[in-house]
């Protein structure tokens, strides 16, 4: 059976792997790391062709997509879509189709994993959704097919049964992650390292996982709710040092490595085996990470001396009761604080997250916001708008105050391809969080104590030429936007 993995057509250059899946100032695109673990999975283990195209990459048209697809003549799609571009991506479906009418399609995503019976019934072009970690579902679905065998024993999909929607019961989260190859030898494979761009990394760079799923209970938060599961699981140090080392050997243009797990610091001892294994292989490398700021000293010390360049944080908010209450974060300010400090002191780069929006918050709450990130003074923030992707506590909250003010999926994303803001409150109307958010993000960056922290901070070479490059592509946003 030919299988084809499809980062699928959209009009903008939109991270659809990305917890933030917009097009972006400055110029990020995330590889489709999802589609290419499950190429993996697929070419490892078993005997079926396997391409994977990423058509956002290549900014192909729908035209162009369906020319490539036809020329390699495939028994089943695996389409990737998410909240934004679910619409369009239906349409692109129905033409597949007409084009190719014995081909079965196949909807992966945190969307449809929220969503499988509402998905089905847009259109009977989708054939099946795969929830949840799909990477042995397309598997065992392949096989199902190519032998007629049994749909109703493929656990983790959802499928029209006559008039009805089936869903199978849901497949067990993967426990040996070891098990799965490394998802940097399909990128080498089928996609070229040069069309993906971090704004916060080195580039080129690549973006791997050492872990699953996130214990923590942040209401926001869509891939823990809906895809990855809050159980934590980790592939072994020894393992995952291994695919930094093949990455050094095979991937030789690449300048950092971006572990892209929700929250890799969640095992303070592994972090210190992983630090412990790049030093004693004498691995030269440049990786980052999602973490948490609730990782000590000792931690920081000796990922910095392992080659770690910088840790991306969400911080959130500066009002405590927000992150008690409404965010559900499990992290307390002075902490936060202690953290950063200890980051700073060491020379490991901090990108912080901060989020505006949320229900019960006050404009006075989004200032001590602010207020908080000129304390901590990151060397990068993000200002977010909180944005309710379903399947998430967050989604259910607004939705059922009457909070959401979008009307369709297409509504999530503006004219520019960013996400819109969604979410009107009694205290926070949503035209007053653009506003708020534009101005802060401006304001932050004009602060002469972030300038020369800048400057100092930005004195190599290649993060010379990666501020460049974002800080161009940023005002090029602002430019078009205009």
């Amino acid at each position: 059976m030919k299988v084809l993995f499809l980062n699928t057509p959209y009009k903008f250059k939109i991270s659809r792997d990305s917890r933030w899946p917009e097009y972006t100032k400055s110029g990020t695109l995330y590889y489709p790391y999802w589609l290419s673990y499950a190429a993996g999975v697929m070419m490892e283990k078993s005997d079926h062709e396997v391409l994977l195209l990423d058509a956002i990459a290549k900014e192909w048209s729908f035209k162009e997509t369906l020319k490539k697809l036809k020329s390699f003549s495939p028994n089943l799609i695996v389409m990737s879509t998410n909240t934004p571009t679910i619409t369009s991506d239906v349409k692109f479906a129905e033409m597949i189709k007409e084009e190719i009418p014995d081909v079965r399609i196949v909807f992966v995503g945190t969307h449809v994993g929220a969503l499988p019976t509402e998905t089905l019934r847009m259109s009977e072009a989708v054939d099946f959704v795969a929830r949840k970690e799909y990477d042995y579902t397309i598997l065992d679905l392949a096989n199902t097919l190519e032998s007629d065998g049994n749909l109703s024993k493929i656990l983790g999909v959802s499928y029209r049964k006559g008039k009805k929607v089936k869903h199978n019961k849901d497949r067990p989260l993967i426990q040996n992650l070891d098990e799965i190859p490394f998802v940097s030898k399909v990128y080498k494979k089928f996609l070229d390292v040069h069309d993906y761009r971090y704004a916060l990394a080195r580039w080129p760079m690549v973006q791997i996982w050492s872990s699953r799923g996130c214990p923590n209970m942040c209401s926001f938060c869509q891939y823990p709710q809906v895809f990855s599961g809050r159980t934590f699981r980790v592939r072994t140090p020894k393992n995952f040092v291994d695919e930094l080392e093949w990455i050094k050997e095979h991937l030789k243009s690449v300048k950092e490595i971006f572990v892209e797990d929700d929250t890799m610091s969640i095992d303070k001892k592994r972090m210190l085996e992983i630090a412990r294994l790049i030093k004693e292989r004498d691995l030269d490398i440049t990786w980052s990470f999602n973490g948490r700021a609730d990782i000590p000293y000792e931690v920081l010390k000796a990922i910095k001396e392992a080659g770690c360049r910088m840790i991306i944080v969400g911080y959130e908010s500066g009002s405590q009761r927000i992150l008690n209450k409404v965010i559900k974060k499990g992290i307390y300010i002075p902490q936060a604080i202690r953290f950063t400090l200890n980051a700073k002191r060491i020379g490991i780069k901090l990108f912080g997250c901060f989020m505006l929006g949320f229900p019960e918050e006050t404009e006075e709450d989004v200032m001590k916001t602010f207020e908080y990130a000129k304390k901590l003074n990151p060397d990068m923030v993000f200002f977010q708008q909180a944005v309710p992707f379903p399947g998430t506590e967050l989604y259910e909250w607004v939705k059922s105050a009457g909070y959401l003010k979008a009307k369709s999926w297409d509504d999530w994303l503006d004219e520019n391809g960013r996400l819109s803001f969604l979410i009107d409150t009694p205290e926070l109307s949503a035209k007053r969080i653009r506003e708020l958010r534009e101005k802060l993000t401006l304001k932050f960056y004009l602060n002469p104590k972030w300038i020369a922290q800048a400057i100092l901070h930005n004195l190599h070479p290649d993060e010379m030429i990666r501020l460049t490059k974002a800080a161009g592509d940023y005002l090029k946003f602002l430019i078009l936007k205009r």
